[in-house]
């Protein structure tokens, strides 16, 4: 079987789970099973669920993980839909790695890439909302705000407009198309694709990324077990923020209003604790092997009570 895949941060993962000596670990984005199939040769103490939202990914994954059918369960929907309806207990290690995967990447039919002939980026075929239906029925204002919002593009106002003038000569069919509009305006310079940041915060829009991770975030809040560990893969600021922030949360003892003079609540609630207040990055050899790599970003929270 060739492997379409290859996981960042795999050796930081699996260290981070190393003291988990029971019960489930979640993949919330399985995708091709490269972090899910290592730890379940490592961890062969732990039973599997994984959860994809993408069918070509969960057929390759069932596939992948034969060896483990007795341990492995597989699920199809949204981490943020998912997650909270398992049944499965106790879940002590959760995973989630929020970028895309290099074969929905690089198969042009999926409309990810800059030079795809298609305007897609749905991680589930099946959706309704496609990034064609978003670059060529938003209006500006909406198409300004995803451009900035999501996609931190300095150039936001003039990109929209730009996308605009575009399809009212006619919609815009492709990636590639929009591709060009966008070095038609972002200054070409510097390591990224001028268009990475339009096709981000597209991405981010089509398939409702910043609210899944917060969906998944909501989840572990309200129903984490004493000792679970929970590991999450970040590719940019607007991902990493929520992670961080809502570890920051989890962490902090006090909860009274910063304007009150002296601390009432008792400062006892603190649910766990992170591992590292920064992340861990990729190391030198993994850039070399795996330059997608290179904007990942690893945090991990240990929860030292029950909800």
């Amino acid at each position: 079987m060739q492997i379409p895949h290859v996981p960042v941060l795999l050796e930081e993962v699996l260290k981070s789970f190393k003291d988990v000596d029971t019960g489930y670990f979640v993949d919330c984005t399985l995708g091709y099973a490269g972090h899910s199939s290592e730890m379940l040769k490592q961890y062969t103490h732990l039973k599997h669920i994984g959860i994809d939202r993408d069918d070509e990914a969960l057929i390759f994954s069932k596939q992948r993980l034969e060896p483990f059918t007795k341990r492995s369960t597989l699920y199809k929907g949204t981490f943020a839909t998912v997650f909270p309806l398992l049944q499965e207990r106790p879940i002590m290690a959760v995973l989630a790695d929020f970028g895309v995967s290099s074969l929905q990447l690089d198969k042009k039919q999926r409309g990810f890439s800059f030079h795809s002939d298609t305007l897609d980026m749905r991680m589930d075929a099946t959706a309704s909302l496609s990034a064609y239906q978003v670059v060529n029925e938003y209006p500006q204002d909406k198409l300004e705000y995803i451009f900035d919002a999501y996609g931190e593009v300095r150039l936001y106002k003039a990109l929209a407009r730009a996308v605009i003038e575009s399809r009212a000569i006619a919609p815009i069919q492709s990636a590639k198309e929009l591709s060009e509009i966008a070095k038609s305006v972002i200054p070409a310079g510097g390591k990224i694709h001028p268009a990475t940041l339009m096709f981000q915060g597209i991405r981010i829009e089509v398939n409702n990324e910043l609210g899944e991770i917060e969906g998944l975030l909501d989840a572990l809040e309200k129903q984490h077990h004493k000792n679970e560990v929970v590991s999450l893969i970040s590719f940019h600021s607007l991902e990493d923020r929520l992670v961080k922030n809502r570890f920051k949360k989890w962490s902090s003892a006090c909860i009274c209003d910063a304007l009150v003079m002296r601390c009432t609540c008792g400062k006892n609630h603190a649910i766990g604790k992170a591992f590292s207040s920064k992340p861990t990055t990729a190391t030198k050899e993994e850039l070399h092997l795996n330059p997608r790599s290179r904007s990942a970003k690893l945090r991990s929270f240990r929860f030292n009570k029950d909800a």
